[in-house]
């Protein structure tokens, strides 16, 4: 008997005691390849020799000092290294750690709410976000995001925000309507909400540059930020990306936003910052929002008692040297483009899939029960958590997901490779995602 609060208290889990390269085993040797990096986490696999020899040295020297009295190295030294390589922009800017992309989004609300306050802009307090979005599973956080079906159980303790589409185009782009008006169509959106929220009201808007959990790896169209961009500036508001799932790396770039041509005024990063090897996020801030506070109060209002831990930074820093060093981004997009390859000769005339979209390493397809219509499965045949189920006992780890439809229904089965698989594990990959999409089908 498990002990464990696990999130199916009714199931068996296997007991994983080992990794190997892309590959998880468990205590009875069986195999699985994670090609989903278990939430687009594992970029450099499960046993990269630098970051667990990185991580062990700096438990040797320090493991914890209260950041409220002291810094350290390593926290210094990756902040530094982010700053080095956001977006152009960005300027100085500074980074403050958190364990988790929901404490990251959590801080990035309040921080935006400290922005407007330290410039005396003290009506500036609602968010607007985008459905279906997923920032995390913390309140604030949760209130944010645009996940009908996440949403729902605890729909009376949320705080209240405003929401608008998502730029999905595969549902919501209108038959002979160009990218670039899609672009500009949706984008507008925002500009509509916020004159009639009005201007003076509202504090930021928070996107996924790829739409992540909720919607399947979804890219916005061409231009559809640089109208966010201009939309925000035009009304003073501050734009928070959220990048926890697609950013460092793993759409092809560092940050995701950087093929957009803009930054952010608050980015917030977890996943493949600690690649697994540690339990780390981040909240990187624009130059522009360090000055109010510096010329306000000075102080940051948020604090918690892990911030800039050092085991946790190192760990992360190492992680992004790796990167670099290996020239792993080259491999994101060259794998990707043979992950995209695969997925379209396998299912692009699959009488069930409707979409196949990404970006980099991070790919989906969305399963219809009929594409002309583009019809959901009925939600309760949970076809996309079937799918996982069928891969993971053929040996394979996928990342099912529903509501990208409407919030509720909609079934899309997510793929994240590391930045380190070989060719033959990304062909391994989408053959095994076949069968699995093919036999869960048939059986009705």
């Amino acid at each position: 008997m498990s002990h464990v609060l696990h999130r199916n208290l009714r199931a068996t889990q296997p007991v994983i005691v080992r990794g190997e390269g892309n590959f998880l085993i468990d205590d009875k040797g069986k195999r699985y390849l994670d090609a989903c990096g278990g939430a687009a986490v594992s970029s450099l696999g499960h046993d990269n020799a630098a970051v667990r020899a990185a991580v062990a040295a700096q438990m040797d020297q320090l493991a914890f000092a209260h950041t409220g009295l002291f810094t350290n190295t390593p926290a210094e030294a990756l902040a530094g290294h982010l700053i080095a390589r956001a977006p152009e922009g960005t300027g100085e800017g500074r980074v403050m750690y958190l364990g988790s992309g929901s404490e990251a989004m959590e801080a990035a609300l309040k921080l935006a709410r400290q922005y407007h306050l330290e410039r005396g802009d003290k009506a500036r307090a609602k968010i607007i976000a985008r459905k279906p979005s997923y920032h995390g599973n913390t309140l604030g956080a949760l209130a944010v995001g645009g996940h009908a079906g996440r949403r729902k159980p605890f729909a009376p303790m949320l705080m209240e925000v405003e929401h608008i589409d998502a730029a999905y185009s595969y549902r919501l782009q209108r038959d002979g309507e160009s990218a670039a008006d899609f672009a500009r169509r949706l984008a507008d959106q925002l500009e509509a909400r916020i004159v009639e929220l009005g201007p003076e009201t509202v504090a930021a808007f928070v996107a996924e540059p790829v739409v992540g959990a909720s919607l399947g790896s979804q890219p916005a169209p061409e231009g559809y930020f640089k109208h966010v961009r201009e939309i925000c500036d035009r009304h003073g508001v501050l734009l928070i990306a959220d990048e926890v799932m697609c950013g460092m790396g793993r759409t092809g770039s560092l940050f995701a936003l950087e093929q957009e041509g803009i930054c952010a005024d608050i980015t917030t990063m977890a996943k493949g910052l600690g690649a697994g090897y540690q339990p780390i996020a981040a909240v990187m801030a624009r130059q522009s929002v360090i000055e109010a506070i510096m010329a306000g109060s000075g102080n940051l209002w948020n604090g918690h008692t892990y911030m800039s831990h050092a085991v946790a930074t190192a760990g992360a820093l190492a992680v992004l040297q790796e990167v670099e060093s290996r020239d792993l981004l080259s491999a994101v997009r060259t794998r990707g483009q043979q992950l995209e390859t695969a997925l379209r000769d396998r299912f692009g005339q699959h009488a069930h899939v409707g979409d196949i979209r990404g970006r980099g390493l991070f790919w989906s397809i969305e399963l219809v029960a009929e594409r002309d219509s583009k019809t959901p499965f009925d939600v309760s045949r949970n076809l996309a958590g079937k799918i996982q189920r069928a891969a993971m006992e053929a040996g394979m780890i996928c990342y099912p997901s529903q509501g990208c439809a409407d919030g509720t229904a909609g079934d899309h089965v997510l793929l994240a490779p590391a930045f380190t698989s070989p060719p033959e594990e990304i062909e391994m990959t989408v053959e095994m995602l076949g069968k699995a999409v093919d036999g869960v089908i048939a059986e009705g």
